[in-house]
């Protein structure tokens, strides 16, 4: 279906986001908020990051949101051993032909979920940036474009744990949301216990959208209305950070049109055509908490807090 065939206003376009939304929550249960913002994300041509305990459904998530969607789909385990050609791939010599082959990696898929990304160097971390910001990879000289859409969702463990190593701040901008999912509340954790294996949910899950219908979404993303006040806020949100002694470092013209972009597919997702000052509200703590660090004098304010007190700091034109 081309993207003339879509209006904002659509219905059968609201349906099927709501589609997506429904079917994630039917096996990632007690997170609907998280499941929006992902899809939000995905919506924004961005990249997640998930930071959480193992066991609370990070992979679940990739998984879900990929077979929705309809994508390709490839899990890379990182360990401290990987190598970069491990994820990109690499030339291998046939002896028949004596020519060299390349074997592509598991970085060519739409959806790629980095399990555990944290628990490789930064020199294989690094493998990375350049799929992600590019959308190609360059690899023994030849550049190699990615499928699209292409959407990495990566899960790290808490820092603390052993065997760790923690991502370089350049490697956090590159993904445009940080979620952390959490725990399950007391009647999502007892229906996640009396029901059925998550596994046996996702292998019965079949695609609400398909590749084409989800650029098309994607597109409709950037055409979703922002007014010159709506800017003024964002800017003033920018500018507090960038001139406030709460914050080691102020936030950057690339977080500032993460911010933009996620509150237009949050928009997207909750059937508007224009964007409102709560869309921005309701991303911009996933958006900043991995970007925006409080300083030294300032260590007693809980970082989970860090977008509230920046709302309340900064009024609404």
């Amino acid at each position: 279906m081309s993207m003339a065939q879509y209006e904002l206003t659509d219905r059968n376009t609201r349906t099927k986001l709501a589609r997506v939304i429904h079917a994630a929550n039917r096996i990632i249960l007690g997170k609907e908020h998280a499941v929006r913002l992902a899809l939000a994300c995905l919506l924004a041509r961005g990249h997640l990051l998930i930071e959480d305990m193992p066991g609370v459904g990070k992979t679940t998530m990739a998984h879900v949101l990929a077979k929705t969607l309809g994508l390709s789909f490839q899990r890379i385990q990182f360990t401290s051993d990987m190598l970069p050609a491990d994820i990109l791939g690499a030339s291998v010599y046939n002896r028949e032909s004596g020519d060299f082959n390349f074997h592509p990696g598991p970085i060519f898929s739409q959806v790629i979920l980095a399990d555990e990304v944290n628990r490789t160097t930064p020199r294989t971390q690094s493998a990375l940036l350049e799929a992600m910001e590019e959308r190609q990879v360059t690899i023994e000289g030849e550049t190699r474009t990615l499928p699209r859409p292409f959407f990495v969702i990566a899960t790290q463990n808490p820092s603390y744990q052993i065997g760790t190593f923690p991502l370089p701040e350049s490697q956090l901008d590159r993904f445009t949301m940080c979620l952390s999912l959490g725990f399950p509340d007391y009647k999502a954790e007892r229906e996640l216990l009396k029901g059925r294996d998550r596994r046996e949910l996702l292998a019965e899950m079949g695609a609400v959208l398909d590749p084409e219908q989800l650029q098309s979404l994607q597109a409709m993303v950037e055409r979703i209305t922002v007014t010159d006040a709506l800017l003024d806020y964002l800017q003033d949100l920018l500018e507090f950070t960038r001139v406030s002694a709460d914050y080691v470092a102020g936030l950057s013209p690339r977080a500032g049109m993460a911010i933009l972009r996620s509150a237009q597919a949050w928009a997207l997702v909750h059937g508007r055509e224009h964007v409102i000052p709560e869309d921005i509200q309701a991303v911009l703590h996933s958006v900043i908490k991995h970007r925006l660090i409080y300083a030294r004098e300032t260590t007693g304010t809980d970082p989970r807090h860090i977008a509230t007190a920046l709302i309340a700091q900064v009024p609404i034109p």
